[in-house]
């Protein structure tokens, strides 16, 4: 950590993408709410181009989910834990010394009685929002949006394709993106395919039996920041329940999102973003499963394509 005369503030969040992208509201108030501390956010350092959009973070300190900090963080002044409700979380927060410590109650964590409580049926955003208002830090869930640098010229105008997912479960079959593609080329429109360098493979095997041509296949061609600059200038994007969905609500670029098996009511984009539509059959299942959800499976390319027609037309009259 870089040595500073100002107090220092600890965020902790070392999670993924989307965890970091539903935090950006929670960042920013506490940004506001204390103007003159040197505010470390402690994250995978993957995450910094990101966190540079974001604003509000004078430095990103490399963490993994529930590691011991850097030593450099001992004697902090506050931290908030934007983790999880603890204890693990809340401990390795305690270890800095922080003169005051943000964060849910729980009973295993004598410094957090009289906390704010977590509840279970919160949407990610409002959650930590939430615990910011009850800790007497004025935060605005709305205050979600992101600007990218500029637009990628490789996704100008283009439908973003991204089939991937963390887990299998959430990977919308491959013969329906197939056929999306196609039929999205046949409508007239231009495509690309976006992924990680271990989805490359996919979007190549995707690309190929739609008759795309190689060059619109940026699976791992891309890093964090130059996807976010795709997303930011393609005219919609279609993906699964991922961390470029966030993305996506961050840049309001207009977005079909297939869910399944997870509910859209805690991690989908906010109520009341009508550029933004969720596709979802309303079942549960386990998120790591080794084979797609059913719900999900049932979702059909006539539906993607009613919803991104849709939202294209929204986004030309607005």
């Amino acid at each position: 950590m870089r040595v500073t005369s100002r107090p220092t503030l600890l965020i902790l969040r070392a999670l993924g993408l989307g965890d970091l992208l539903t935090a950006v509201p929670s960042i920013r108030a506490i940004a506001r709410a204390f103007p003159a501390h040197y505010r470390v956010l402690a994250a995978p350092l993957y995450l910094a181009p990101l966190v540079r959009m974001i604003g509000g973070v004078d430095e990103v300190l490399d963490a993994a989910p529930l590691e011991p900090l850097d030593e450099s963080l001992i004697g902090v002044d506050i931290a908030v834990n934007l983790h999880g409700r603890g204890p693990q979380s809340h401990r390795i927060c305690l270890r800095t010394l922080p003169n005051r410590l943000v964060a849910f109650a729980n009973s295993a964590i004598a410094e957090t009685q009289g906390f704010p409580q977590w509840r279970p049926d919160e949407h990610e955003i409002d959650r930590w929002c939430r615990m910011l208002r009850e800790s007497a830090i004025p935060a605005d869930a709305n205050d979600l949006e992101i600007t990218a640098p500029y637009g990628d010229a490789r996704a100008r105008g283009a439908i973003v394709v991204h089939p991937g997912a963390a887990s299998e479960s959430r990977r919308w079959p491959v013969d329906r993106w197939i056929d999306l593609c196609a039929r999205l080329r046949a409508l007239g429109h231009r495509v690309v395919l976006t992924g990680s360098t271990p989805e490359f493979r996919r979007c190549r095997f995707i690309a190929k039996a739609a008759h795309l041509p190689i060059e619109v296949v940026l699976a791992g061609r891309t890093d964090l920041a130059e996807l976010t600059c795709i997303v930011a200038a393609a005219r919609a994007i279609v993906c699964g329940d991922t961390g470029v969905a966030h993305i996506a609500t961050a840049l309001r670029t207009p977005s079909v999102v297939l869910f399944g098996p997870t509910s859209p009511q805690y991690w989908g984009p906010p109520q009341g973003r009508r550029y933004h539509s969720v596709i979802w059959r309303g079942t549960l299942g386990d998120p790591h499963a080794p084979f797609v959800d059913p719900g999900l499976a049932s979702i059909t390319v006539d539906e993607v394509l009613a919803e991104l027609r849709k939202l294209l037309h929204l986004a030309h009259a607005g």
